[in-house]
C-alpha cells in the first residue's frame, strides 16, 4: 500500500464575529497517499481555504491534528515547521506570487536556496523543473514577460522544486481564463502521476474535479467524499 503523506484528524474551526461562534469545520478527518489527486469543492465560504491552511500549517486549528510525513505540525516549533514545509510540502496560489524582482529561474531556485542548496546547483535543479513544465525558453524572463498561463507554470515549478510528498493548491486556475485554466490542469494530473506527487487542490472547477482520483465536498463545516 501506498505510504501515507498526510493525515487529518478530527480538524475543528471556529471563528468569533462579536460575541457568536461561527462553526467553520467540523471534525474534519483525511488521509493522503503517494500519488494521489485530490480536490476540494464547495461554495464560497465553506470554510476551503481555511481547510487548506490547516493543512499546510499556516493556520491552527481548534481541535484535532495534521501530520505530513509523519510528523504532527502542532508538535513543531515554527522553525522547524519552515522546514518541513521546505522539504516536503508545496503550495500553488491562485495568485502566482511570483517574487517580480526575479527571473522565473530565480524564482524556482529561492526554495531550494533557502533551503541550504547552493546557488548554482538550485538554478540548474530549477532550469530543469522549468523544464518539465515546458518554459525551458521563458527561463531568463521576468513575471512581467510571462501570461499568466505561464506565471502559473512557474508558480507550480516552484512549488515541486523540492521534490515535496504533497503540493497544496488554492483556487490555482482561478485567475486564468478557461485554454489556460485547461493547460494548468492538464499539467498538474501529468506531473503528479509522472513524479508520484500527491496533490490536494481546493477548486471551484467541477470538470477539472471530476478528472481526479478522489473528490470531496464541504458543506456546513463537514467533508464527504465521493471517487472521482
Amino acid at each position: 500500500m501506498k505510504s501515507k503523506v498526510l493525515v487529518a484528524e478530527n480538524l475543528v474551526k471556529s471563528y468569533w464575529q462579536g460575541d457568536q461562534e461561527v462553526k467553520v469545520l467540523q471534525d474534519l478527518n483525511l488521509t493522503v497517499r503517494e500519488g494521489d489527486t485530490l480536490a476540494v469543492v464547495g461554495v464560497s465560504g465553506s470554510g476551503k481555504t481555511t481547510f487548506l491552511h490547516l493543512l499546510a500549517g499556516l493556520d491552527q486549528p481548534d481541535h484535532g491534528s495534521v501530520s505530513i510525513m509523519g510528523s504532527d505540525l502542532g508538535d513543531l516549533s515554527q522553525s522547524k515547521l519552515g522546514e518541513l514545509r521546505n522539504k516536503h510540502l508545496g503550495f500553488v496560489y491562485q495568485f502566482h506570487h511570483l517574487l517580480p524582482e526575479f527571473s522565473a529561474q530565480e524564482n524556482v531556485a529561492l526554495p531550494l536556496m533557502i533551503g541550504g542548496l547552493g546557488r548554482a546547483k538550485a538554478e540548474m535543479a530549477a532550469a530543469e523543473m522549468l523544464g518539465e513544465v515546458g518554459l525551458t525558453h521563458r527561463i531568463s524572463h521576468y513575471p512581467s514577460a510571462l501570461s499568466g498561463g505561464e506565471r502559473q507554470r512557474v508558480a507550480i515549478a516552484r512549488a515541486l522544486v523540492g521534490s515535496p510528498g504533497i503540493v497544496l493548491a488554492d483556487e490555482p486556475t482561478g485567475n486564468l481564463d478557461e485554454k489556460s485554466a485547461d493547460q494548468i490542469h492538464d499539467l498538474m494530473m501529468s506531473l503528479s502521476s509522472q513524479l508520484n506527487v500527491a496533490f490536494v487542490v481546493v477548486t471551484h472547477n467541477l470538470q477539472f474535479a471530476g478528472r481526479m482520483q478522489r473528490v470531496s465536498e464541504l458543506h456546513s463545516g463537514y467533508l464527504t467524499e465521493s471517487a472521482g
